[in-house]
């Protein structure tokens, strides 16, 4: 709390005592007191919802396709080693660098944003799954094997506990990345949502507006990191870590 009444304390100032133009950098307090004017405008809350819908769909298709490829390649040494090196080249190619396929594709269809979202999401998701199952003691398998324990099985009692808190913390971090995602697809693509209403104010030089859309954006990333934390904490009540981080 006291970083953000700081941020805000210097961009209050700056702009007020000349430092930079207000012009192009309002206070914070007209850019606050337009965000609250737009909490009752039907506009922004559909802005709002076209961005967490594209943020949703965007989580849920990979999460899902992370988990089922993470789990299935994790638990071979064959496919590990067979796409290691596939994984390795495609994981750093930032999805920006996807946007000219997209629109080709799917023009400014909620399409475009999807493929910048999953694919960005994926590779979180997947990553963290794949270090759970290779995290997966030795001992526990060839105990649950000898007990008779079969693939799905081993898979339930025994990877999945060890993989899931590498997966929840996947899962954290696609929701910051999915969110990024979904305003850079609606700022440069113009798919509807918040991104695309900054870029409207910007363009038509409303720059108080702007700053009051990129307050919300953040605003909403916050909420979104804190729900996924509460998430992570609930599905994770029995890890040792967790139980650790409530008794503090």
């Amino acid at each position: 709390m006291v970083g953000l009444l700081g941020f805000l304390v210097i961009w209050e100032v700056l702009p007020r005592t000349g430092i930079v133009n207000p012009t192009f950098l309002p206070p914070a307090s007209e850019a606050i007191a337009d965000l609250f004017r737009n909490l009752g405008l039907t506009a922004f809350w559909q802005a709002v919802g076209d961005t967490m819908w594209q943020w949703l769909l965007g989580m849920l298709i990979a999460c899902i396709a992370a988990t089922v490829l993470g789990f299935l390649i994790g638990s071979s040494t064959f496919l590990r080693r067979f796409t290691n090196s596939t994984i390795e080249f495609m994981r750093p190619v930032p999805s920006v660098a996807l946007i000219p396929l997209a629109v080709l594709l799917f023009g400014v269809e909620i399409e475009s944003a999807l493929l910048l979202i999953v694919y960005a999401s994926f590779w979180q998701v997947l990553i963290q799954v794949l270090y759970g199952v290779a995290d997966v003691d030795n001992v526990a398998m060839n105990t649950a094997r000898s007990y008779g324990l079969g693939p799905l099985a081993r898979l339930r009692y025994v990877i999945f506990p060890t993989a899931l808190p590498y997966l929840m913390t996947g899962v954290r971090l696609a929701s910051a990345v999915a969110l990024i995602l979904a305003i850079t697809a609606q700022l440069i693509i113009g798919n509807p949502g918040l991104g695309a209403e900054i870029a409207k104010a910007q363009s038509g030089g409303s720059y108080v507006a702007m700053y009051a859309l990129i307050l919300a954006t953040g605003l909403l990333g916050v909420l979104i990191n804190l729900v996924m934390r509460m998430i992570e904490r609930k599905v994770l009540s029995w890890h040792s870590s967790v139980r650790t981080e409530v008794a503090k």
